[in-house]
């Protein structure tokens, strides 16, 4: 018969026993080992990496190495659709306004004609409101086939906006009155 204190203990053989401090010390040494294994291995390339070659400074050629080009500045697109014009339409109207702060509806119009837009295919609204003050904003627009380059400057625009837009049923672009650019 065995006894029960014989059975409660265990062999030295089977467990040892370790005071809580040495359990604490070999966990943080664990825990350092995987923290060095971890960053020692993100020195090292993996096994399949290609080895690159770096250069401070280019080997001589005989040959001329073209140089990158900056993008090419926004032009006129003779016969273009609203959508391919915008960047000319706004890079046009952002110099009006860089020029003219207060710029009004003729600024835009000079501008955009000077720029290469036709006279007869734009349209703008008046600088000022029916009982004379000054709008808080004009707008202006350049029909280009069957789509429209639509611009509107001023405080109520919060600035300069534009957008592209179908040409409405009526044949126009700016829905509401209109003035005349008669000069």
């Amino acid at each position: 018969m065995v006894s029960m204190t014989a059975k409660a203990r265990p062999t030295a053989a089977r467990h040892r026993w370790r005071s809580p401090a040495a359990g604490l010390a070999g966990a943080a040494l664990a825990g350092m080992a995987l923290a060095l294994a971890v960053a020692l291995s993100a020195c090292s390339a993996p096994p399949h990496a290609i080895p690159t070659q770096t250069h401070s400074a280019p080997a001589p050629s005989s040959t001329p190495t073209p140089t990158s080009s900056a993008p090419a500045a926004p032009a006129l697109v003779p016969g273009g659709t609203a959508s391919q014009n915008l960047p000319y339409f706004d890079k046009v109207n952002q110099a009006t306004i860089a020029a003219n702060a207060g710029a009004h509806g003729r600024d835009f119009i000079d501008a955009l004609v000077a720029a290469g837009f036709t006279k007869s295919d734009m349209q703008v609204t008046a600088d000022t409101t029916t009982i004379g003050l000054a709008a808080n904003s004009i707008q202006f627009s350049v029909q280009l086939g069957d789509t429209c380059l639509i611009g509107q400057y001023g405080a109520d625009a919060g600035g300069y906006e534009s957008t592209t837009s179908a040409t409405l049923a009526t044949g126009g672009c700016l829905i509401g009155q209109t003035r005349p650019i008669d000069w």
